[in-house]
């Protein structure tokens, strides 16, 4: 009988890919299969360091399925990466299935750090980081939006969300509504690419700030608590 396989989750990069470790490329480079949200980026990366290894499409639509299927090529021995495009994989990407089942099912589970659009985007933003919360993508709608706003209004730290390159400036109007104009925020934009772009100030602020601003990329919004001020 084979020795039970172990689960890796590898952070990949967010945008520079000189911040993927080298633990990372020799876990890649030792392991059996990986699990990647899509094939074409994760060949890309794996084709840059010099990589070649069998994938597998682990994504929102198939994760349940996959989970199952990755669970037998763990139970045969296997050592399986699983990625996200960019990031840490299970934050706001697949992979809780899968990571919930190996625990069940007493599987190694291996996190290999690396970046994270969120924590990179508050330690940047100069708000408070003693306590912070992190709420993934805000639900769709300006009503569920401003709900989950008004729910963490006297939450004592930051909140970090993530939010769709077409959202920015019905986010802003929303944040001013529920928080007012006065409320300090940090925008980040394409962290750790070549165009990154970090708005800081009030709500008012960052929104004029904003009009001078590419619109393209991926964006992190860290809300400060209340009261707070430079």
């Amino acid at each position: 009988m084979s020795e039970k396989g172990c689960l890796y989750l590898v952070a990949t990069p967010i945008g520079n890919l000189g911040d993927f470790s080298p633990r990372a490329q020799d876990v890649l480079a030792d392991c059996n299969l990986i699990a990647c949200e899509d094939t074409r980026v994760t060949q890309k990366l794996l084709s840059h360091f010099g990589l070649s290894k069998p994938l597998v499409s682990y994504r929102e639509e198939n994760e349940r399925k996959q989970t199952q299927q990755l669970m037998k090529e763990l139970a045969s021995g296997k050592k399986v990466a699983l990625l996200s495009d960019a990031g840490f994989p299970t934050l706001s990407d697949p992979g809780f299935c899968l990571v919930r089942q190996c625990r069940r099912d007493g599987f190694s589970v291996v996190p290999i750090p690396g970046p994270n659009a969120a924590l990179t985007a508050i330690v940047a933003s100069g708000l408070p980081t003693h306590n912070f919360l992190f709420l993934g993508f805000p639900p769709k709608g300006k009503v569920a939006f401003q709900n989950l706003l008004d729910k963490w209004e006297e939450f004592g730290g930051s909140l970090i969300f993530y939010q769709s390159k077409y959202k920015i400036p019905s986010t802003l109007e929303v944040l001013e509504k529920a928080y007012g104009k006065d409320r300090y925020i940090s925008v980040a934009r394409e962290l750790t690419k070549l165009h990154e772009t970090i708005l800081v100030g009030t709500i008012a602020e960052v929104a004029l700030q904003y009009q001078n601003v590419s619109s393209k990329g991926e964006f992190t919004i860290v809300v400060a608590p209340r009261n707070f001020t430079f």
